[in-house]
């Protein structure tokens, strides 16, 4: 989308997003988040963690499996493919840079809503930039790993 603002004649140009993409990336968030805790990926797990209803999740398998980000049939349990897993996995890591970026580097209390916001929309080059800036933290304020990236393999 492309807009004039104000007096100028050069045009801003605003992303708008899919709210199915970041909803997506969410289920992906969730399930890589369950992973990472030695879980197994279960229908009722994902609809604790992510505070919907086991339909709600079987549709969304049906959706992600269809896309090729997750193997799963009906009364399995479900397993991410590589792409579902990178996804999920660079979800994660957005999500724990922008605490980082919060609570320490601005001094301001961590925002779950602001930061869920963000993550959605930060492309790799920002990410590894972030990081690089808040000198590649491996933990995140929660106590939880934060995923290296390929700044922090250079390092």
């Amino acid at each position: 989308m492309t807009i004039y603002s104000g007096n100028s004649d050069i045009p801003e140009q605003l992303y708008v997003g899919t709210a199915e993409a970041e909803h997506v990336e969410m289920y992906l968030k969730a399930m890589w988040s369950i992973l990472e805790n030695g879980q197994e990926l279960k229908v009722s797990s994902i609809a604790k963690i992510l505070n919907v209803t086991q339909p709600s999740v079987v549709q969304m398998l049906h959706k992600l499996n269809d896309s090729h980000l997750i193997d799963y049939k009906k009364g399995s349990i479900v397993v991410l493919t590589g792409e579902g897993e990178k996804i999920g996995k660079q979800m994660i890591r957005n999500t724990r840079l922008l605490e980082v970026l919060m609570k320490d580097a601005l001094k301001i209390d961590i925002d779950e809503e602001m930061v869920c916001g963000i993550e959605h929309h930060m492309k790799e080059i920002f990410t590894e930039a972030l990081c690089t800036l808040l000198k590649h933290p491996t933990i995140c304020p929660h106590g939880y790993r934060i995923p290296a990236g390929s700044c922090c393999i250079e390092k």
